[in-house]
């Protein structure tokens, strides 16, 4: 599964793949593979990477379009 938004986010803060894997303790290969979608993201690095830009795993999920991650009715 692709999670959209982590390109994004990345993008949007004018990060590199290694800074942002440097920020949540993993390589630029891995978390390029998770940007890309070609591995699964586990959740332990989901909660990271939302730590690391300070969201909501709804909000890296696309569950919500609010980044602070209060659901929409």
């Amino acid at each position: 599964m692709r999670i959209a938004r982590l390109k994004d986010l990345r993008e949007d803060h004018d990060l590199s793949q290694n800074a942002v894997g440097k920020g949540i303790g993993i390589s630029q290969r891995l978390y390029s593979y998770y940007e890309r979608g070609e591995r699964t993201v586990p959740p332990e690095i989901l909660i990271a990477v939302a730590d690391f830009y300070d969201t909501s795993v709804d909000y890296l999920l696309g569950r919500t379009e609010d980044p602070a991650g209060i659901k929409k009715d």
